[in-house]
């Protein structure tokens, strides 16, 4: 397995930060992203949302930085590590918008985008923005077409229902190739989205039980057995864990391991932490005593973490 960071700061969802994030500046931020690129972390992300009404900041919280924005700032600080987006809801952009934005930031970061879309769930935001609510899920599976003929092409051509372009330049476009897409949310459908349309699969709020079930049922499927390459299945533990301390270390150890029994490929880690020099102990212990065991137990080189 390979792991990433859910990046702290830049979201503050309940029960899933530290108090300290709340007031952290851009140099924390700063240091964060650096000892995370330094110690070979696979990725770190931001999230998305334009607007959190305010019934459900109780369960989503109220704090999204803007991901262009954010990664464009960590890309400048860090010189290996990916930047995920994970997720920007596609249906509120136009998909040329978005291959042009992140095209943007592939180029600049030296072809080390993630770009993580997803479906959307909140109608309020939906219609803050004027974006039809109950027919979203079409148009996203258009939008998702559209992209990828769009995302590494100069001169992109693509007709569907929803959205169609040919005879305009997008320039700059991603250096990478192929940028690896991920494809958010919890339900099933979001499962075969991915096996259908993207690189990876990055669910949220599922325990591991759930997730074994949704995994088992899909690696049945057509569209599992038939894809060209493995679909990356990536997770977010269930609970949260001190890795200073050594009973919790072998705790979440053990658990990494059902993880990986199910073929997790990549893990977004979350500490508990106090404060930021407490998180960055537990970048630094979680790469040198737990990741290895992962692998072949030999030092972590770049990019393996």
């Amino acid at each position: 397995m390979r792991f990433g960071i859910t990046t702290p700061i830049v979201t503050l969802t309940p029960r899933g930060h530290a108090g300290w994030e709340a007031h952290g500046r851009p140099t924390d931020l700063r240091r964060v992203a650096e000892t995370a690129d330094r110690l070979g972390y696979h990725h770190l992300t931001c999230s998305e949302h334009v607007a959190i009404p305010d019934d459900a900041t109780m369960t989503r919280g109220g704090r999204y930085y803007d991901p262009a924005v954010t990664l464009g700032y960590l890309a400048a600080v860090t010189t290996r590590i990916r930047l995920a987006t994970h997720v920007v809801v596609l249906p509120y952009h136009h998909p040329l918008a978005i291959a042009k934005r992140f095209g943007t930031l592939d180029r600049l970061s030296d072809g080390r985008l993630i770009l993580g879309v997803g479906v959307g769930s909140l109608s309020e935001e939906f219609d803050l923005l004027g974006v039809d609510f109950p027919g979203r899920g079409p148009r996203y599976e258009d939008a998702l077409r559209a992209l990828r003929a769009a995302l590494g092409s100069e001169r992109p051509v693509y007709r569907g229902p929803h959205y169609a372009f040919e005879g305009f330049v997008i320039d700059p476009d991603p250096l990478q190739a192929h940028v690896p897409m991920w494809i958010g949310g919890r339900s099933a459908r979001s499962l075969r989205r991915a096996l259908t349309f993207a690189d990876g699969w990055v669910p949220f709020g599922l325990d591991l039980h759930a997730l074994r079930t949704m995994v088992e049922r899909a690696r049945m499927s057509p569209a599992w057995t038939s894809r060209p390459t493995p679909l990356d299945l990536v997770f977010s533990l269930e609970r949260l864990f001190d890795v200073c301390d050594s009973g919790q270390r072998q705790a979440m150890a053990s658990l990494l391991r059902e993880y990986a029994q199910m073929g997790t490929s990549i893990v977004s880690l979350r500490f508990k932490h106090t404060s930021l020099e407490h998180y960055l102990d537990q970048l630094e212990i979680f790469a040198t005593e737990v990741a290895p065991a992962f692998g072949d137990g030999a030092p972590l080189p770049p990019g393996r973490v």
